[in-house]
This record gives structure tokens, C-alpha cells and sequence, in this order.
């Protein structure tokens, strides 16, 4: 018995002599760990990629892809029909690379476009607009229209397109000069684009804003005289002229 008392005494006196000596080490940093990773949406060869919900169980899946260039590639459209389980894929060449994609139904027709927004590095027409309508689980091809003559002049890019009210808006600032020596008037060039049978409709919301830095000019109002047109005419009244009588000579004076 006071063997084990002795046994007992002596270990936990170990134990204490071990807290004391652990007490007087300083206390070490314990470093957290590291935030997990966040996975990216995409992995190579893929460069972009946004999802579509249009409505329930219709979803597209918009993807950009290729190796080698940063400039050409292709995308592919996925068309998701969960509802009737199936699937479809449309692909084509890509020039540029993908800034946005957007959803609308301009002909009110229920069938869904889809607008795939490219920025190219051409000096005339920097967006490239890839549309397609989707029925009945087929693709159709539009044919977006290229800005015309008169909607290229002062333009020089730095597009922004958004929908609005179900029409297709485009909208870019106007520049005044040619190349590097061209100025931003500060004006912007508002386009609105439609749909009717499959072929778009263009048409300019906003005033032609190059002719903004150049002054108007205003119509002069003239006045009329009403004065002079008012004051009575007199009439002119011809002058009688007195005919001078002859004096004839007496033959006396002589």
C-alpha cells in the first residue's frame, strides 16, 4: 500500500515538473491552413464559358475553345432540353474572343436568340455578333447586319450592347479625327436592332452626334416692315407747267 502511494506520488509529480517546464516555452504561431483552392469555371482548351437559364429546363451553355491563339477559335452552343431529355450542339469559327452573350426574343415569336458577343482586332468593325435562333430544337443562323457607311463615321469601337424592352441595343461613342489623332466628342451613336422573319431591323435612336461639335446654323427670322407697309401712299399729282408768253417788239422803239 505505501508502495503505491510512493508509485502515485512520484507520477504525478512528473506530470507537474512537465506542465511547469512546458509553461515556461514560448508559445509558437500555429499557422492556419490555407483556403481551399476555388476551381475555375473552365479548364484548357476552354477560354470562356456562361450559362443560359431561358426557362425551366431550357438551358444553353455558351463556350469559347482552342489552342495555339489567342485571337481564332470556335464556340459551341449546348442545348440543354431536360424536360423532353434532349440534347443539341451548335458550333462555329470564332474571330476575336467572347465578352458577353445574350438572351432575347425580339420577334415575340417564343422562340429564343441567343447573341454571342466577340471583340475582334479589325479597325472597321471591332464587335462581331454571332446570332442564332432555336425551335424545335434546330439552330438557325442569322445574319447580323454590318454598320453602314453613314453609322461608321467617328466610330472607333468600345461597344456596349445590352437588351432592352426585348429589342437588341448597341451603343458606341463618337470620335472626331482619323487614327491616333482622333478625339472623343463626347456624343454617342444609339442603334436599335429587331427581328422579323428571321432578317434584323436597324434603326438610329439617337441624332447623327458626329455634326454634335459642329455649331447649327439657326434660320434668321426676318422682319417685315410693316411700318412702310402701313403708311399710307400719296398720290403723286403731275406739276402744270406755265407757258412763257412771247413779248413782240413795237416798231416805234425803233
Amino acid at each position: 500500500m505505501k508502495m503505491r502511494n510512493r508509485i502515485s506520488k512520484v507520477f504525478f509529480g512528473s506530470l507537474g515538473l512537465l506542465g511547469c517546464l512546458s509553461c515556461n516555452q514560448p508559445i509558437q504561431n500555429i499557422a492556419s491552413p490555407p483556403p481551399p483552392a476555388t476551381k475555375p469555371d473552365h479548364v484548357a482548351p476552354f477560354r470562356y464559358h456562361k450559362l443560359l437559364e431561358v426557362s425551366p429546363g431550357q438551358e444553353y451553355d455558351i463556350l469559347s475553345w482552342g489552342r495555339g491563339s489567342a485571337t481564332t477559335g470556335a464556340f459551341l452552343i449546348l442545348h440543354s432540353d431536360s424536360a423532353a431529355k434532349k440534347f443539341s450542339t451548335t458550333s462555329g469559327d470564332l474571330n476575336g474572343s467572347i465578352v458577353d452573350v445574350y438572351n432575347s426574343d425580339m420577334d415575340l415569336d417564343g422562340n429564343p436568340e441567343i447573341l454571342i458577343q466577340a471583340r475582334g482586332t479589325d479597325s472597321t468593325n471591332y464587335a462581331t455578333i454571332y446570332a442564332f435562333e432555336f425551335s424545335g430544337g434546330k439552330a438557325d443562323k442569322l445574319s447580323f447586319p454590318k454598320l453602314s457607311t453613314s453609322q461608321l463615321r467617328g466610330y472607333r469601337g468600345e461597344d456596349n450592347f445590352y437588351i432592352k424592352e426585348g429589342k437588341f441595343i448597341r451603343e458606341f461613342p463618337i470620335y472626331n479625327g482619323k487614327r491616333k489623332d482622333a478625339k472623343n466628342t463626347g456624343a454617342k451613336r444609339v442603334l436599335e436592332y429587331g427581328l422579323r422573319d428571321n432578317s434584323f431591323t436597324v434603326k438610329q435612336l439617337s441624332k447623327d452626334s458626329v455634326d454634335k461639335s459642329q455649331p447649327k446654323l439657326q434660320p434668321v427670322a426676318v422682319k417685315k416692315n410693316t411700318e412702310v407697309a402701313n403708311k399710307p401712299v400719296k398720290k403723286h399729282t403731275p406739276v402744270k407747267k406755265h407757258k412763257k408768253k412771247k413779248h413782240h417788239q413795237n416798231s416805234d422803239d425803233n
